[in-house]
């Protein structure tokens, strides 16, 4: 693999949420922002960070090198941090499993291995069902990088994202590429997927308070987890109330399969930016791969996170200096991960 190729992952991690099994270099901690500025896998340098919004650490996050090439999994978790730390015990082993089934990675071998992940973290649900019922409405955003042969695959249920920096000829610019497909109700193309998926249902996306949710709830489509949302045994007492359908549940109204892609990597592809939506909502794709593309690689992922919270920031007409002394246990609307 030539040189310049993919020499960066930026990815989400906790410091109570990470698995590298790679040169993990450097860690550190800024206040909230946790970070390592620079580690080795496989095929070349990665570097990772978070900041810390949530009281309880709902996400998780991995990177894997082995025979099947480099796997790296962003699990943005919701209503608990459960359904996430099953995802990062538990995706990578189905992927390891119907890999080598298959003799090989392919789309549908990575899809597999997120089908299974959802049907055993649901045969979980059922167990603890009687006694914990609330692990009904748990869920977590998945986004998977795998890289085998010179070959990016990408997968995603959720709204976290991937885009790719690509030079661009001998100019000395960059592009920005989205690789990954979101699944938000905010997005039109989302909203419509659902309506025609249940199109007796008026009530499928609702706007409340100038956001989008699916039946009202939800603002993500897909997810791992979540089993309320599709098992209708899964969406009644005792579950809690604003959790439950008034009209019964004929069909799955989530689901845990994700969209897939390939395409073979490129000499002039420079970088892959892994992040959940916290970054996205602060940082445009451009503005992301510029921030990565004119500094020195070590210390990108921490970079970005402190251009996503200047920005916010900026949003809420606060100083800088005082969005950063908010003490972790208030609620920010602004976790950040890459």
């Amino acid at each position: 693999m030539p040189e310049a190729l993919m020499k960066l992952f930026s990815l989400c991690s906790k410091p109570l949420g990470v698995n590298v099994s790679a040169d993990a270099g450097r860690e550190g901690r800024d206040g909230l922002l946790w970070f390592r500025d620079i580690g080795r896998y496989g095929f070349g340098d990665f570097s990772m960070a978070v900041i810390q919004a949530n009281q309880v650490l709902e996400d998780q996050s991995q990177i894997e090198s082995g025979p099947f090439g480099t796997f790296v999994g962003v699990y943005d978790g919701h209503g608990g941090p459960d359904a996430a730390r099953y995802v990062c015990d538990h995706l990578f082993r189905h992927f390891q499993e119907t890999s080598t089934e298959s003799q090989g990675v392919t789309c549908e071998t990575i899809r597999r291995a997120f089908l299974q992940t959802e049907e055993r973290f649901t045969s979980l649900v059922s167990e603890l069902w009687s006694s914990r019922p609330s692990i009904a409405t748990v869920g977590s955003c998945c986004l998977v990088g795998v890289i085998h042969q010179r070959t990016l695959y990408v997968a995603n249920v959720g709204d976290s994202r991937v885009v790719l920096g690509k030079k661009v000829g001998n100019t000395g610019g960059i592009a920005a590429i989205q690789l990954s497909t979101e699944h938000n109700a905010n997005l039109e193309a989302v909203r419509q997927e659902l309506k025609q998926l249940h199109p007796n249902d008026p009530q499928i996306v609702v706007l409340k308070h100038g956001v989008w949710r699916v039946k009202g709830i939800i603002q993500v489509s897909r997810s791992i987890g979540d089993v309320y949302m599709k098992h209708a045994q899964y969406n009644r007492e005792p579950l809690n109330g604003k959790f439950r359908l008034s009209e019964p549940m004929d069909m799955p109204i989530l689901t845990a399969n994700p969209s897939v892609v390939s395409l073979p990597l490129q000499p002039n592809d420079s970088f892959i930016i892994f992040a959940s939506d916290g970054l996205w909502e602060h940082l445009s794709n451009e503005k992301a791969v510029d921030i990565v593309h004119n500094h020195q690689h070590a210390g990108s992922a921490k970079r970005l996170i402190k251009a996503a919270l200047q920005e916010a920031a900026r949003k809420r007409e606060m100083r800088f200096s005082d969005l950063q002394r908010i003490d972790k246990k208030i609620p920010m609307n602004c976790k950040i991960g890459i």
